[in-house]
């Protein structure tokens, strides 16, 4: 599974993964986001035992109704990355390739308590889907954004890159901007490394 290699260098213990049973293989529109909700919610009777659970889809589909459901800690990589942000810097901004959910990042950033310090959403053009497909052209696309948000708002002091798919380019493009580049991934796992000290996780 994908998600997994991308979690697996961030964590010492295992990790296991799940994918939601239903819904969208990318979530590019809020109604994808609201059934993923559903998904990851129905997903509860497999999480009993293990130490915590990463939510892999920025957004946070089903992270909230999900962590009152279980005893164990529910991370979302949105929250994690903004969480890690906003520590980091006392501005920062969210690059990604869907213009469907620009209105519900800013709403989850709100509702984390990072309103002030969000610099809004830029979104690469063309087709998500096609880009997450063609890592060179998904690079070359997420640092034009980057560059844009930097020259429209020079506040800006971190910028997360907002998807679990787009990791591999997040690294890369760590090396090619100013400022820190946030990777919701390992911000989740950095986050759960904070309270736990034995070795299972489940994403």
């Amino acid at each position: 599974m994908r998600m997994v290699r991308i979690a697996a260098p961030h964590f010492a213990g295992q990790i296991d993964g799940l994918t939601a049973g239903f819904g969208s293989a990318l979530i590019t529109t809020e109604d994808a986001l609201n059934t993923a909700g559903k998904a990851v919610l129905a997903l509860q009777p497999q999480l009993e035992g293990y130490q915590a659970v990463v939510v892999s889809a920025f957004g946070d589909p089903g992270q909230e109704a999900l962590a009152r459901a279980l005893s164990m800690p529910v991370v979302g990589i949105a929250q994690a990355a903004m969480s890690e942000a906003s520590a980091i810097a006392s501005r920062f901004c969210v690059v990604t390739t869907t213009p469907g959910l620009v209105a519900r990042i800013a709403q989850r950033a709100s509702e984390l308590g990072h309103g002030s310090a969000f610099a809004g959403t830029w979104i690469t053009p063309g087709d998500p889907v096609a880009l997450t497909t063609d890592p060179d052209r998904l690079l070359a696309a997420l640092h034009d954004a980057t560059v844009a948000a930097l020259s429209d708002d020079p506040a800006i002091e971190a910028v997360i890159i907002g998807g679990g798919p787009l990791a591999e380019a997040a690294k890369a493009l760590a090396a090619q901007v100013p400022v820190p580049i946030v990777q919701p991934i390992p911000a989740a796992l950095r986050l759960v490394q904070l309270g736990l000290s034995t070795q299972d996780l489940h994403t």
